[in-house]
């Protein structure tokens, strides 16, 4: 059997070259359908449109992306061809959890922000949200959870009135009862009543970029951390300097989260070919040690290297240094 997999998943080669008799690896932007007239798995990432125009006419018949989000998909199709298809739930929610948590630290450390004086409202409360909910309630006084297919009882104008931070983790969608597309635009931010601290690790569309900008300028929204961006990798250019934290969609990246993604794939594909998962994927252990968590990660790291390098989003995103969620005990 071959596989093609995009050459950014890490930790995953000697797991699927032990099952698979022919592995090919490519960038995810530049598979093609001709890639995979002999292939019978893909596994790719978010860069990887997977849809009838890629995958009609060839041998496909099982597809896993190493990522949480699915809207990359289209599931409908695979499900009327009979390919079977998985995502990584909660792979890489710590992950996102760290990164949240350490920008929180960041604003109280550099600009005074006490966060235990701050009402903070999560927008998506699933495996990523709920683990950042578990991050930051000690720090702050207060957290408003918001998802309305989960029932949850903060509405999105309420967060809009008693927030001081509002940080996103939902996926994207443009239809349904509850689309996310441009959720936060210029009517929200023209509703605020006071200041907020906004943080976008979700996805980018969810925010209209544009809108964020103007309440930026207008004093509505005092600082910004934002991860994911609308058109990425071609993101605003002129937002980017007024971003107090600007980092290229690497909130998940932490090795163990990559880690992670990696595992779940190997076991839904060896299930799926009906042999038992025998590969170990673990990250790289880092040498760091201490209580403080920015000595473990400090994003502004990886927003000073995207505000040098803009044009270099991918490369940074697919060269991301080893970044760990704990060191050696």
């Amino acid at each position: 059997m071959k596989a093609v997999v995009d050459d950014k998943i890490p930790y995953i080669r000697e797991a699927i070259e032990g099952v698979m008799d022919c592995v090919v690896y490519l960038p995810g932007n530049q598979i093609s359908r001709s890639d995979l007239l002999d292939a019978d798995v893909l596994i790719v990432r978010t860069r990887t449109r997977v849809d009838e125009a890629l995958l009609e006419g060839t041998p496909v018949r099982f597809v896993a992306t190493a990522t949480i989000g699915f809207d990359h998909i289209d599931a409908a199709y695979l499900e009327r061809k009979g390919i079977t298809w998985t995502n990584c739930p909660g792979c890489n929610a710590t992950s996102v959890a760290q990164y949240v948590k350490c920008s929180l630290l960041l604003l109280e450390r550099e600009h005074g922000i006490r966060l235990s004086q701050t009402t903070l409202g999560i927008v998506g409360v699933g495996h990523v949200g709920s683990a950042v909910s578990e991050a930051v309630a000690p720090l702050v006084g207060r957290v408003l959870l918001n998802d309305p297919p989960r029932h949850l009882p903060a509405t999105l104008a309420q967060l809009q009135q008693e927030c001081d931070i509002i940080t996103i983790h939902t996926p994207l969608t443009t239809e349904g009862h509850h689309p996310t597309y441009h959720l936060f635009d210029e009517a929200f931010f023209r509703g605020l009543p006071h200041p907020i601290v906004l943080l976008n690790a979700g996805r980018g569309e969810v925010v209209d970029n544009a809108a964020l900008e103007q309440a930026i300028d207008s004093g509505m929204v005092r600082h910004a951390i934002i991860d994911t961006w609308e058109h990425e990798p071609n993101i605003r250019l002129s937002l980017l300097p007024k971003v107090y934290i600007a980092t290229p969609h690497i909130a998940g990246y932490s090795a163990d989260g990559k880690a992670n993604a990696s595992r779940m794939v190997m076991e839904a594909l060896c299930k799926w070919m009906g042999r038992p998962m025998t590969a170990t994927i673990l990250p790289p252990e880092v040498d760091i040690t201490g209580s403080d968590p920015l000595d473990l990660y400090n994003p502004l790291t990886d927003s000073e290297r995207l505000k040098m390098a803009p044009q270099d989003f991918e490369l940074q995103r697919g060269h991301y240094p080893i970044r760990r969620e704990k060191g050696r005990a």
